[in-house]
């Protein structure tokens, strides 16, 4: 039954939890949105690109991956709308990007959760590239 005690402790702990997790989102997320204005993640793309032959994407798709790995899924729908991308690389594109999506905001939130970042991180990378390469030899 929900009585006003419950209901306090667990709007207090849900405020608590909340306010833990601010402390560790919006700092990542702020710099991750000020290097996506500095030429760091360009740097970051131009290394990728043989990675993405891989994967079956041409070089200049790296930008979206990597906008979408550091940054979100909608900076990485920015950049695939000014590219000239066909279907098949779309896909590919998207379902590593639902793999491993904002990995520095997600890394963040998963340590607080208690999961070992690192190991979820290392996971949902080889998953994402693993499916990248699946999808390049079927598709």
């Amino acid at each position: 039954m929900l009585t006003a005690d419950t209901f306090k402790r667990g709007l207090g702990k849900g405020l608590s939890v909340t306010w833990e997790l601010t402390k560790v989102v919006v700092p990542v997320y702020v710099l991750v949105t000020f290097l996506k204005y500095t030429p760091v993640l360009n740097y970051i793309a131009h290394f990728c690109e043989p990675a993405m032959r891989l994967v079956g994407l041409p070089g200049e798709a790296s930008i979206a991956v990597v906008l979408g790995l550091l940054a979100n899924l909608y900076a990485a729908i920015g950049a695939i709308a000014s590219l000239n991308l066909s279907s098949r690389e779309i896909t590919i594109m998207a379902m590593m990007l639902l793999i491993s999506h904002s990995i520095p905001m997600e890394t963040a939130v998963t340590q607080k959760a208690g999961v070992n970042g690192l190991a979820m991180t290392l996971l949902r990378f080889v998953l994402s590239v693993t499916s990248g390469i699946l999808l390049n030899i079927i598709l």
